[in-house]
């Protein structure tokens, strides 16, 4: 479903358009009735490998140097989280 909105208001509730527009919405903007522009999802972006690397690249976040098969148990014992709350009642 498209959705449009006047110049007036599309400026007044951008923030609210974009949210629209990232869950996948295309948003229709009108200038005395006119339709004048259409605000929509980008399509085939970038990959989330991509864009981790680009977020990496700024420093925005850390890319993890462990693989799954690199982690260790921490708990030895079955049962580790149930004795740990347990003491926490206590």
């Amino acid at each position: 479903m498209v959705r449009i909105y006047s110049t007036y208001e599309a400026k007044a509730r951008f923030s609210e358009i974009l949210r629209q527009v990232r869950e996948g919405k295309t948003i229709t903007v009108s200038y005395h009735g006119e339709p004048v522009a259409e605000i929509r999802p980008l399509r085939g972006g970038a990959s989330l490998d991509q864009r981790l690397d680009r977020l990496a690249a700024r420093g925005v976040l850390v890319r993890a140097s462990a693989r799954e098969s690199d982690l260790k148990m921490v708990a030895r014992r079955r049962g580790a989280l149930e004795r740990f709350l347990a003491e926490r009642k206590e």
